[in-house]
């Protein structure tokens, strides 16, 4: 069976004041239709590099990255190329008041999406701009609003909703709600989970945190220094888990007093 998407051995290394820094090394996974795959790992351990990569946005010194069993060009030319890639792949950073423009409400945002990748008139437009919006719980008076008028969490779903417009084939989410409060990071992580039910979006998690992995994904690979110490279940590596590595990332998460 074709997966959604293959990683197969990227490699990224970055030259500094005479020194090289193997950001990743080898790295390679695998995400089904519909799969959720987390990559967990502390600051430096190249989890967003990886991601990066994946999008487009890192260009691979080695390696492979297929869509659908397409491979993506590492050097995408001309717009039609770079429009594809954006297509089969959409990525939502930490911190969406950054990708967000703060002058123009946020249905305006994510309708500019649907005017760059679809052919869609005016009024389907604007519906679907309500459709994507109440996917992600928001409504029409949220599209009419500018995005410091809404909150953290609200706007993580705009820029979810917006990701969603192009329906891609791979949603990658890069430290997507650590920036939230505990009580709003599980409202996005279950509308996360809702969506990729729904839709059959393969979702990419990137995450610090083994404890937001385990909520959403049901396999994840741990990374250390650029490489792959170790992968399985998310069930697997959080019950048993048999590099030290993750037993170190395992005993950082908080538990009940």
């Amino acid at each position: 069976m074709t997966a959604l998407l293959e990683v197969e051995d990227l490699c990224k290394t970055y030259h500094s004041h005479g020194h090289q820094v193997v950001a990743a090394s080898s790295v390679g996974f695998r995400l089904e239709e519909g799969g959720a795959l987390g990559i967990v790992g502390e600051s430096g351990s190249g989890k967003t590099t990886t991601a990066r990569m994946v999008v487009g946005l890192e260009r691979p010194d080695s390696g492979r990255i297929v869509v659908r069993g397409q491979e993506l060009s590492a050097h995408p030319r001309g717009r039609a190329e770079r429009l594809e890639r954006a297509r089969a792949i959409q990525i939502v950073f930490q911190d969406p008041y950054l990708s967000l423009d703060p002058r123009v409400a946020v249905g305006a945002a994510v309708e500019q999406a649907l005017k760059l990748h679809t052919k869609l008139s005016g009024p389907d437009r604007r519906q679907r701009v309500l459709d994507l919006l109440g996917q992600v719980g928001l409504g029409a008076r949220e599209a009419d609003t500018l995005p410091r008028r809404l909150s953290g969490g609200q706007r993580q779903r705009v820029a979810i909703a917006r990701a969603l417009a192009v329906e891609p084939a791979v949603l990658v989410l890069d430290e997507a709600v650590s920036a939230l409060d505990v009580s709003v990071q599980a409202q996005v992580l279950n509308l996360l989970t809702d969506i990729r039910e729904l839709t059959g979006v393969g979702l990419l998690f990137i995450s610090h945190d083994l404890a937001v992995v385990r909520y959403v994904c049901d396999e994840a690979l741990v990374m250390k220094s650029g490489e792959v110490v170790e992968r399985g279940s998310t069930a697997q590596l959080l019950s048993a888990p048999q590099h030290p590595y993750t037993r170190l990332l395992l005993d950082a998460i908080p538990r009940p007093a």
